[in-house]
């Protein structure tokens, strides 16, 4: 018998079906499977409720069903205890739910007989004195302004050092595996997921010094704010607080990984060019064929 844990996004009905005839299914063969409270009322099973505290390194696997937003809520709910996390993918092209809803029982079949890869996922470490406890993220940090006419200042240190500083709509502090994210929009480096860095990205900087910035894992990163403009900081797209004027906030690599469940079939070139609408033909085309 295993134990599972899922998280369902409630908001698409496709995953609240499906997750209630998984839940059946695991159950059938023999299996514990608890979820959130809000996917369990969604589902009509209050009785499965799990509460976060009660979550521990006795589960086999977290189920994720929704897409890469209910990927990063699964993570933050499980990854300090090393729980490796399988995405069910009802988003849209996605990069970390990998599998799709018609193969959902064969891959954890798959997963119970052993036959699939863990990929690791580095997640950043964020600190602030608003915040009690380190708040983690898989895709990244972003300290942004609140007033929108205006821009926010802030100085960047790297390893206690003074970098520079920036007047700018936001600044991101992203993993590889958020490079694909806001950081992509804003044009900062795509890097592969699997590599270990940090990626710092201005949005619409008013400087000279307007470059994305691909750092050591190992950096610890300092941002504070500059007068004349408080700022507001979000962890993988949850706003966590407002930085007054002189605020600052830490950023490095956190102690324990993501553990994403890969069956091999996943690629992540492919996966970009999906995204980008790019096609075999233009190869086609420049060979003249």
């Amino acid at each position: 018998m295993a134990r599972f844990i899922s998280n369902i996004n409630t908001r698409r009905p496709e995953a609240i079906k499906h997750g209630e005839e998984l839940v059946d299914w695991l159950e059938d063969a023999g299996h514990d499977c608890l979820l959130d409270f809000e996917s369990a009322q969604a589902i009509g099973r209050p009785n499965l409720a799990l509460e976060e505290s009660e979550i521990n390194s006795s589960f086999e696997l977290a189920i994720s069903l929704g897409g890469d937003g209910s990927m990063l809520r699964t993570v933050s709910s499980v990854g300090e205890h090393g729980i490796p996390v399988l995405g069910i993918n009802f988003g849209r092209i996605g990069y970390l739910s990998e599998v799709e809803p018609e193969l959902s029982r064969q891959r954890i079949e798959q997963f119970l007989d052993g036959n699939y890869e863990i990929q690791t996922r580095m997640r950043i470490q964020v600190n602030s004195t608003s915040s009690a406890t380190p708040i983690l993220g898989l895709n990244e940090l972003v300290v942004e302004k609140i007033d929108p006419g205006r821009t926010v200042r802030l100085s960047l240190e790297i390893n206690s050092e003074f970098f520079t500083s920036y007047a700018t709509d936001a600044l991101i502090v992203a993993t590889p595996t958020g490079s694909t994210a806001y950081s992509m929009s804003a044009r900062g480096p795509i890097v592969d997921p699997t590599h270990q860095a940090l990626l710092l990205t201005p949005v619409a900087p008013h400087s000279l010094f307007d470059r994305a910035l691909v750092l050591s894992p190992d950096d610890k990163l300092k941002i504070s704010i500059l007068p004349d403009c408080e700022a507001s900081f979000a962890v993988d797209g949850n706003v966590i607080n407002t930085l007054e004027i002189g605020e600052a906030i830490t950023c490095s690599s956190a102690r324990y990984p993501a553990q994403l469940v890969s069956f091999g079939g996943s690629n992540f070139h492919q996966a970009l060019k999906e995204k980008f609408g790019l096609s075999d033909r233009q190869q086609r085309t420049l060979r003249g064929n």
